[in-house]
């Protein structure tokens, strides 16, 4: 996440309603235009003794953002100190605990993007070796405990810090030992968008399924697959969940932002500060009766800012956000969002997905999303059976859709080989977590430390 910079002479204070829509249609584009934006998120240790290396010690995380300006990367600073890089590749930032995380550029196809994501690894790997640090591609820390675990200087995570005990039991978890994949996607219309977000929910938990990465919690397995997900059900209840308004007949733009209206703000930023407004209402800032920031009435970076602290399944902004995955290797970041574009991006296989799941009640999507995190392929399906059952048939779905797009790269390959490490998961029937858990228990005689030779 990079920094906001004030700008107040030029950023309009809100006036009206519309103000708060115009982020959400601002995002409407021809199909021509629409473009893919990758995140993905890496744990960085330490290659001598495996710890997590803070922001300040040498070789450490500030050194390693700093070392990234031989490949073109520019620094970006809060209160002096450099929590960024910015770059030709998008933005390459700082989690809470330091996850290095790449916000990819919007790309035109999937060639670019796994492109994308060998140049930062490559780079990072090479820094890495100057830095003696490594990097796993994993849903959670699968050793560390909360307090061995550095905090990165960003003045938002102080804030949220803050805050997250006050709601949650997992929040800390959340911010400070998990990484994800993430694909953010266009629309070209207040309906496609709604479209697109309901297929997106719904099929967020196969998402989850495949992409399951985080079975070990302080050295043991903890009993999920996916442990990753299942902290977001104990992180924030008002900011977090399968979002039921979503698949209403009458969900669009407006009803999202009455839904970001009823979640509690964070912070604002001003004068290069993060003011704490933690739990504070947007409603009452539109009034400019925010605590915080009493009279003061909020400028457009602000909403920008706010719609940012919301973190459901899929999160809207000016694009679609599909927020299930756990992190992983180079391979499955390229899958992620062949996934999605495979699924969202044709017509003819956005109406297929959303055919295989448009008769799913709301209580059936809940229960589907609660048991993936320990279940994944083997949660219950709505209708009897489960969730493998459909993973074949929504491949090949988002397979059709790939191919219809018909975008080759130089040796004339399409999109859809960017699948297969998903179909193999399908075909083994055993997904990342599952087949880590059996080295654990298998080979590495229960020692999860083996599990650093299994870095990028």
């Amino acid at each position: 996440m990079s920094t906001r910079k004030d700008s107040l002479d030029s950023d309009p204070v809100i006036e009206s309603r519309d103000q708060l829509v115009a982020p959400m249609q601002a995002g409407e584009k021809p199909r021509s235009d629409w473009r893919i934006g990758t995140e993905h998120e890496k744990l960085v240790y330490k290659k001598d003794d495996k710890h997590a290396p803070s922001y300040e010690e040498e070789g450490g995380i500030r050194d390693l953002l700093l070392q990234l300006q031989q490949f073109g990367w520019e620094p970006v600073e809060e209160g002096g100190k450099v929590i960024a890089m910015s770059g030709p590749d998008g933005a390459i930032s700082l989690e809470p605990a330091g996850q290095l995380e790449l916000s990819g550029a919007p790309l035109e196809n999937l060639h670019q993007t796994c492109a994308e994501t060998g140049r930062h690894l490559d780079q990072v790997k090479q820094i890495g070796e100057e830095c003696g640090v490594g990097y796993l591609g994993l849903g959670m820390w699968p050793d560390k405990t909360r307090e061995e675990l550095p905090i990165m200087p960003k003045g938002r995570y102080g804030i949220m810090r803050k805050h997250m005990p006050k709601v949650g039991s997992l929040g800390l978890d959340m911010m400070l030992r998990t990484c994800t994949i993430q694909v953010n996607l266009d629309y070209s219309s207040e309906a496609d968008m709604a479209m697109k977000f309901r297929v997106g929910l719904a099929l967020q938990p196969l998402a989850t399924a495949l992409f399951a990465n985080s079975p070990f919690t302080e050295g043991k397995p903890n009993g999920f697959l996916s442990f990753r997900s299942h902290i977001w059900s104990d992180t924030d209840p008002q900011r977090t969940g399968m979002l039921p308004f979503v698949f209403d007949e009458d969900f669009g733009y407006e009803r999202y932002v009455d839904y970001m209206l009823d979640v509690p703000m964070y912070f604002v930023f001003r004068d290069g500060q993060y003011i704490d407004a933690a739990g504070q209402s947007f409603r009452d800032f539109l009034k400019g009766e925010l605590p915080a920031l009493p009279g003061e009435k909020p400028r457009e970076s602000d909403w920008w800012d706010h719609l940012s602290t919301a973190f459901p399944e899929v999160r809207l902004k000016s694009f679609l956000e599909m927020r299930g995955a756990d992190g992983g290797p180079w391979s499955r970041i390229c899958a992620l969002p062949a996934f999605w574009v495979g699924l969202l991006y044709d017509q003819s296989s956005l109406d297929a997905a959303w055919d295989l799941v448009k008769d799913w009640t709301m209580e059936e999507r809940e229960a589907l999303r609660n048991a993936v995190p320990k279940l994944a392929l083997d949660a219950p399906l709505p209708g009897g059976g489960t969730l493998r059952d459909i993973a074949g048939p929504v491949l090949e779905i988002a397979r059709k859709g790939l191919s219809s797009r018909n975008m080759l790269n130089a040796s004339g390959d399409n999109e859809t080989g960017f699948l297969e490490t998903l179909s193999e998961i399908v075909e083994s029937g055993k997904v990342p977590a599952q087949r880590l858990l059996d080295k654990y228990h298998g080979e590495w005689n229960g020692d999860v430390s083996r599990i650093y030779k299994y870095s990028f």
